[in-house]
């Protein structure tokens, strides 16, 4: 097995360092993954067209770091972030249509809300991994409520 070596951003509490590390390396994995793709490719919904594209799974991530960044600061997610990215689902239930949106926006964009979760962690202490956070639909999740990111971290890496 591949050993990694998550580095936690200086001035970060060691936990959320911690945990903040993981999201990144998934992030940087994420953007060797798709290096080099054509918008062909990013755009495929499979042979029926019936699936989710890179595209859209892209910036679903997008938009789910951007509901944390907001979540852990107990506010919602400003009109202008959503008008810019999108809902999180559709009124279907499924992600949202992303077609003939570059890849290199796709990642810059990823690359902003990964920047604004660093600025939000950097004011966080391992206290407040006690605490709950409130979702958009008036549910909350406790222990930091990042539990599926770091689900999801936990994956990529062992799968590494």
């Amino acid at each position: 097995m591949k050993q990694i070596d998550l580095q936690p951003v200086t001035g970060m509490s060691p936990v959320i360092g911690l945990l903040h590390a993981m999201v990144r390396f998934n992030f940087l994995r994420l953007k060797q993954a798709v290096e080099g793709l054509t918008q062909k490719e990013i755009d495929y919904k499979g042979p029926k067209g019936g699936q989710n594209s890179i595209a859209q799974l892209i910036r679903h991530l997008t938009v789910v770091d951007l509901h944390w960044v907001y979540r852990l600061q107990k506010a919602g997610v400003p009109a202008e972030y959503t008008a810019k990215f999108g809902p999180m689902y559709n009124a279907d239930g499924k992600l949202p249509m992303v077609k003939n949106v570059p890849l290199q926006t796709l990642l810059e964009d990823y690359e902003q809300i990964q920047e604004m979760l660093k600025e939000v962690c950097l004011k966080l202490d391992d206290d407040e991994l006690l605490k709950e956070v409130p979702y958009e639909n008036g549910n909350t999740a406790g222990a930091f409520g990042i539990s599926p990111i770091i689900a999801a971290t936990i994956m990529l890496i062992s799968s590494a």
